[in-house]
């Protein structure tokens, strides 16, 4: 079965940059590049939200609070998926979840990655 595994989440201070790492296991070059990915995030208190989605033609999307400071891409050969932030603010700490949505339309959610941005 899919796993997902992200990575790089961390403090940093505001204005600062991370990259996040999603790391799917467990499956083959053509399921990896015929599903969506996507990075969705939860805030202490809110509902999880999407970030930014990447859907196998290669089209992005982002969230309004996060366009021109958020980037989604992936590496079919690495079978990863990756979230680039910067200028980061404090209301963007919160768990970063890595979400894959199959051509038939399973779902799978990764662990979660901590940022955190104090303010």
């Amino acid at each position: 079965q899919l796993q997902l595994a992200e990575s790089g989440g961390g403090l940093v201070q505001a204005g600062g940059s991370l990259r996040l790492s999603c790391k799917a296991s467990r499956t083959i070059l053509s399921e990896f590049t015929s599903s969506s990915w996507a990075w969705y995030r939860q805030a202490p208190g809110k509902e999880r939200e999407l970030v930014a989605r990447v859907v196998p033609g290669g089209s992005t999307n982002y969230a309004d609070s996060l366009k021109g400071r958020v980037t989604i891409s992936r590496d079919n050969v690495r079978r990863s998926v990756y979230l680039d932030l910067g200028s980061l603010r404090p209301e963007d700490t919160g768990v970063y979840y890595c979400y894959r949505r199959s051509r038939l339309g399973d779902e799978y959610w990764g662990q979660g990655t901590q940022v955190t941005v104090p303010s």
